[in-house]
This record gives C-alpha cells, structure tokens and sequence, in this order.
C-alpha cells in the first residue's frame, strides 16, 4: 500500500498551521496515499507554556482534531495524527502530548498519550522540560486497521525499546514514531534508534517529524531535525525527508514483517530472566 508522511514546520498559531496541514493531507491524498501520517504536536510548536495556554484547546473543542477527522472521512484514508498538544483538565493544569488513528470513515479509533517526558540538559543553552508542561501517558496502545497493527509512541519514547517490545509482542508490525527531535540528538542518535527499533522487532518504523526553525510571534523559536523516515522490518531505511517539508510518499508491503521475522525469530527467542 502506498503511505505518505507528512514533514511540517508549523509555528505556534494552530489556526494558520492547519491551513497548511490541510494543504499537504489533500497532497498527500492525490498522489494516493492510502494511509497518512502527521509529526508530533502537529497543531502547535511553543516553548511558552503561557501562549500555549492561551491558544490550545481540549479534546473535544480542537479545531485540527475535528478538520482532520473531516478530512480522513472525505477521502476514506486511514490518518494518524502524530501528536496534538491539547489542554486536560488535571489539577497541575499540565497539557497533554495526545496522538489519534482516525479511521476512513473519520472516527477516532485509538488515542495513546506520549508516555516518556523530554527532560534533558544537552548542552548550557539546549534544556528541555517537557514535565514542566505536559503530563505523562502510562498506557501503551496497538490499534487495529484493516492492513496490519500499529504500536503508537512519540519521539523520546523511542529511546526506551521495552515499550516496543510490549507493543510487538501485543501484535503490532507497524510502530509509529511521530517526532519533534532537537537537531543535536537528531543528528546523533535519530537514525540509529529507528533501525535499532525495526530491527529488534521486525516492523515497519514509521516516523514524520518536524523540521526547521518553527516561527513564533513573541517567544523563543526552536529547531527541529527532519529527516521523516521510514525504516523496513529488515532494518533498511527506505524513506529519508531530508529538511525539507513536505508530502513524502512510499510503498509499504506488510509481508516483509513476516519475513524479517522468519529470518531472525528474536521476538519468539525472548527468555526470562532475573534482574541483576
């Protein structure tokens, strides 16, 4: 089947970012993409927890969740929405990292809530505290689709293959990684973990990320790395985006599952054993 991955460079206004979104997913679906994927917080990229008070929504009033839901209907494609930042009403007042598979018919058969928070120091100048802002998920999630299993996850969850682990064994073939990734680890490890990931699991890896200096009216900017891939289950990169954004297209046979894991039965070889 053919799948497109979308590469974005969204900004902090979701207004004017989903005008685009929308733009690219029309792309997407007249190249004939059966199955499409956006990047993490595909709505909105802020380093203000201020203005994303301000300008994010809940679940139930976002205006991107509800025009891509329209658009996957009007097209009958399977969407994944690779994240949305949305408001939660917990006590913290913390937002949530939320990704959606929308069906053909526009209904919203799996949420999953990102899981592992960014709070890193890479560098004096390049910190990250995801928790600050965000809560995080403790439910992992396969979906079903009428081509194969997804196992859903966002970005730094990537760097912990227990979760993949779970989500193969659960059935999944397909992992899906939509990413924010700051450009420093990106250029490091970005690649490498989505192979390591393919490989240990025999699945499809497939990841659209954000790329680029992300506009902001009155806040700092931030920097993303690109590079959307897909990874086949035999752990070849057969997709790389490169910078630019972008509908990115390429075919997916779900039997290379079946055959990378016939090669190599790692999932069926897994023992227990105690902790040291």
């Amino acid at each position: 089947m053919k799948i497109a991955l979308l590469q974005l460079n969204v900004s902090d206004d979701p207004a004017a970012n989903l005008v685009e979104t929308r733009a690219l997913l029309r792309e997407a679906v007249a190249g004939g993409a059966e199955f499409v994927l956006t990047p993490e917080v595909t709505n909105c990229v802020s380093t203000s927890r201020r203005h994303q008070q301000s300008v994010l929504a809940y679940e139930e009033d976002d205006a991107t969740l509800a025009a891509l839901r329209e658009e996957a209907a009007k097209a009958g494609i399977w969407l994944q929405i690779g994240s949305l930042a949305l408001k939660t009403r917990d006590g913290d007042g913390r937002f949530a990292n939320r990704s959606f598979l929308i069906s053909p018919q526009g209904e919203v058969v799996a949420r999953y809530d990102k899981i592992h928070m960014f709070d890193v120091e890479i560098s004096a100048t390049e910190t990250y505290r995801e928790s600050a802002g965000f809560r995080p998920g403790n439910k992992a999630v396969v979906a079903q689709t009428t081509f194969g299993k997804i196992g859903m996850s966002v970005c730094y969850d990537m760097r912990f293959p227990a979760l993949y682990q779970a989500l193969a064994e659960a059935g999944a073939q397909i992992l899906t990684m939509p990413a924010a990734f700051s450009p420093v680890t990106g250029a490091a490890h970005w690649h490498s973990l989505l192979r390591a990931r393919a490989i240990e699991n025999g699945c499809y890896v497939l990841a659209p990320a954000q790329t680029g200096t992300h506009a902001s009216a009155a806040h700092k900017t931030r920097d993303t790395y690109g590079h959307s891939l897909v990874v086949a289950p035999w752990g070849e990169v057969v997709l790389d985006a490169g910078t630019a954004p972008g509908v990115y297209f390429c075919d997916m046979d779900m039997e290379e599952c079946d055959k990378a894991r016939a090669k190599v039965p790692s999932l069926a070889n897994r023992r227990p054993f105690a902790a040291p």
